[in-house]
């Protein structure tokens, strides 16, 4: 039974974990099944929508999927096996996007589907959401990066309240800690979100990719290699037939017809 549906709206590629009975619970089956959308989205698509089916985003990792712990070679448990092996990978492909995306959070975001959520370029959150870093709770560490942006996104002090106390910081509160970009009535949540990915969808695609990634490598790059990082990309943007029609269109005082190319 897939635990996720992939569907396209125009330009935009609507990816929806599936999974209501467990509030999409992260499995390794169902991040497999993310992987495999998230590549034809980049493939065909012009921007990604994420968001969870029910009554949340994702209650983070299946703790309940049976059979016994992963181990290592000296026979111990070793539950970052799954990180290595699984999430770490699809994360990484989330930062790597080539297309913008953006995460309609719906309910709650805990452990790593706070990580998935947070990963989005604009970030929409129903009133209802809430994100929670839940690890200490059951004695284990924040992961799918979230120690790596969390701090990044909303300073040191407020990341160390979310992850060593573990409490839920409702949706009203995440867009005043400019965690999240946007905070809607939960009836307006996919609307919203879907007006923003379709504006995206119809912008210049490569151009926008290249802003992702130069934001993303912007977190840990020096001054004068990210003055690199844009010439690069500056001139890689500069021959793009968008950027020939955003010129044009400039010029001639109408709206810029981009084609993605």
């Amino acid at each position: 039974m897939p635990k996720s549906r992939y569907e396209r709206e125009g330009a935009v590629a609507v990816i929806t974990m599936a999974d209501p009975a467990t509030l999409n619970a992260i499995s390794p089956e169902m991040t497999d099944e993310l992987e495999a959308h998230f590549a034809r989205a980049a493939a065909e698509a012009r921007c990604v929508l994420l968001t969870g089916e029910g009554r949340g985003f994702s209650s983070g990792a299946n703790l309940a999927m049976g059979g016994p712990p992963p181990m290592d070679e000296e026979g111990k448990i070793d539950v970052g096996q799954r990180l290595e092996k699984q999430y770490n990978g699809f994360v990484t492909m989330l930062r790597d996007l080539p297309i913008p995306l953006v995460t309609a959070v719906n309910g709650p975001a805990a452990g790593i589907g706070c990580s998935f959520a947070l990963l989005g370029d604009i970030i929409v959150a129903a009133e209802s959401a809430y994100f929670l870093q839940a690890f200490r709770r059951i004695g284990l560490v924040p992961d799918g990066s979230a120690t790596y942006h969390l701090p990044r996104m909303i300073g040191r002090a407020r990341a160390m309240e979310m992850m060593l106390l573990g409490d839920k910081l409702p949706a009203a509160k995440a867009l005043e800690w400019g965690l999240i970009n946007r905070c809607v009535p939960d009836g307006e949540l996919m609307s919203t979100a879907f007006k923003i990915a379709d504006e995206l969808a119809n912008g210049p695609t490569k151009a926008l990719g290249m802003i992702r990634q130069l934001a993303w490598a912007s977190l840990d790059a020096e001054w004068d290699e990210q003055l690199r990082a844009e010439r690069e990309a500056q001139r890689a943007a500069g021959r793009t037939e968008d950027f020939v029609e955003g010129v044009k269109a400039f010029a001639q005082k109408r709206p810029a017809a981009f084609k993605g190319a």
